[in-house]
């Protein structure tokens, strides 16, 4: 296996696994435009979760990037 390989599934888990631990308070509601927040104050340890996401999310697409050029 490719060291591409196993990396981008180590990020591909702990990006679900940080994507599943995020909380919404609002529910299902808001998926259908029930609530009327449209901005949502991050504090502590849910605005480094949530920075530790993107990040993860950057990093697997790139590396999804790499591995289709070098055809991995």
């Amino acid at each position: 296996m490719s060291i591409l390989l196993v990396l981008e599934l180590a990020i591909g888990l702990l990006l679900s696994l940080f994507i599943l631990l995020q909380h919404r308070a609002s529910g299902l509601s808001a998926t259908f435009g029930g609530s009327g927040a449209t901005y949502v104050q991050r504090r502590g340890a849910e605005k480094v979760l949530f920075r530790v996401t993107i990040w993860l999310a950057v990093a697997f697409f790139g590396i999804a990037i790499v591995m289709m050029y070098t055809g991995v």
